[in-house]
């Protein structure tokens, strides 16, 4: 089996995406992944990150892309959840991604940065960590208007992202009828 052929393995379950540090715990010699993106098999997306260039688009790449920019631990957050799942409409403008480490990479202006929350436990969604649907319909309070709110809490608990005690606990702190 090639270096390539351990990589797109590795790759493929995450949205084409392979760091350095992926590759080094699978036991790929981080010098293959540039040698590999020379030869046009590789994407360079930013430093330590490459995408296959041989893959299918996903309407979900931009989030995984943005998760794996930031690094390991790093989930998505608050409305951004909200948007991937399609649960309401949100400002597309960013993605809000939280990180427990800290980052001193350098990010594009597409992605906002928010402090770990201690009370989050990850969840994955489509192959992506994110912030629970219910505790990130509580993170957009912030940032997003009352109504897209509620209507994201309904379509999370028809479409079973979220408990029917969830949703009751959700109205209740929102304070909605």
């Amino acid at each position: 089996m090639t270096y390539y052929d351990q990589i797109y393995e590795l790759a493929v379950d995450n949205h084409y995406l392979i760091s350095t540090q992926d590759a080094a715990d699978a036991g790929i010699p981080p010098v293959e992944l540039p040698k590999l993106a020379q030869r046009g098999k590789l994407e360079n997306i930013s430093r330590g990150l490459y995408r296959l260039t041989r893959r299918v688009p996903h309407e979900n790449d931009a989030y995984a892309t943005a998760i794996a920019r930031v690094g390991r631990g790093a989930y998505l957050f608050g409305e951004s959840v909200i948007a991937m799942l399609g649960l309401a409409p949100t400002n597309p403008t960013y993605i809000c991604v939280a990180t427990p480490n800290r980052t001193r990479r350098r990010l594009p202006p597409s992605i906002r940065l928010k402090k770990h929350d201690e009370g989050d436990a990850p969840t994955v969604y489509d192959g992506i960590p994110s912030q629970s649907a219910a505790n990130a319909i509580r993170s957009a309070r912030e940032t997003m208007m009352d109504d897209r709110l509620q209507e994201a809490a309904k379509r999370a608990r028809e479409e079973g992202y979220i408990s029917k005690i969830e949703y009751a606990s959700i109205k209740e702190e929102m304070g909605w009828t």
